[in-house]
């Protein structure tokens, strides 16, 4: 059933915060809460600029759609990035832009989490088609086509391209990245779509 896209809602706990800060204790530069509530405003600003274009083609290009109305997004001074709860962080001197690539790339591990009953097929035919790669390459595989698309589409291969060396050191994720290059991210989407269960 089609909804509107989600409303994403930046927000700040103290307590969730407070967690990260304990989980990472000889972390030098640990930002206080209202250094993280004051990014959190610069984060909303920057998200605003085109963050309902990128949540309407992130639908538009998976075939998937949006099934909450807002998603809260909870802002952190460090952490691994992960989608559920959608956590993203402030730690380091990151650009922007960089921080809002870093929320797109979550979303759409958010959609394909909120689709699990349309996409069954298509990890089935990853899992086999990819048997020889390790399991985090496999599951990145359609959310950096995804991804792909959406650099493409707004920002540029130079910003694609600073997304790929930042992910350099990490093994799986380059890979991945490497495989969208090497097929091309519209055909691997186009693969994709073809086995959504309707």
């Amino acid at each position: 059933m089609f909804m509107s896209i989600p409303r994403i809602e930046f927000c700040y706990s103290w307590v969730y915060d407070n967690h990260w800060r304990e989980f990472y204790p000889n972390c030098e530069g640990y930002p206080s809460s209202e250094k993280i509530e004051k990014n959190l405003l610069r984060i909303k600003t920057e998200w605003q600029k085109c963050g309902d274009e990128i949540l309407k083609e992130l639908e538009k290009i998976s075939g998937l759609k949006w099934r909450d109305k807002t998603i809260p997004c909870y802002v952190v001074g460090k952490c691994i990035p992960f989608s559920s709860p959608l956590t993203i962080m402030v730690y380091g001197d990151y650009p922007l832009d960089y921080v809002a690539d870093v929320l797109t790339h979550e979303l759409v591990h958010r959609l394909l989490i909120q689709n699990e009953t349309q996409t069954g097929n298509i990890w089935k035919y990853l899992f086999r088609k990819y048997k020889k790669e390790e399991f985090n390459t496999i599951i990145h595989i359609p959310v950096h086509a995804i991804h792909c698309h959406i650099f493409m589409k707004y920002f540029g291969e130079e910003r694609l391209k600073r997304e790929m060396e930042i992910m350099k050191d990490l093994p799986d994720y380059k890979r991945s990245w490497n495989i969208v290059m090497e097929e091309g991210a519209e055909k691997i989407m186009e693969e994709f779509r073809v086995r959504i269960k309707v």
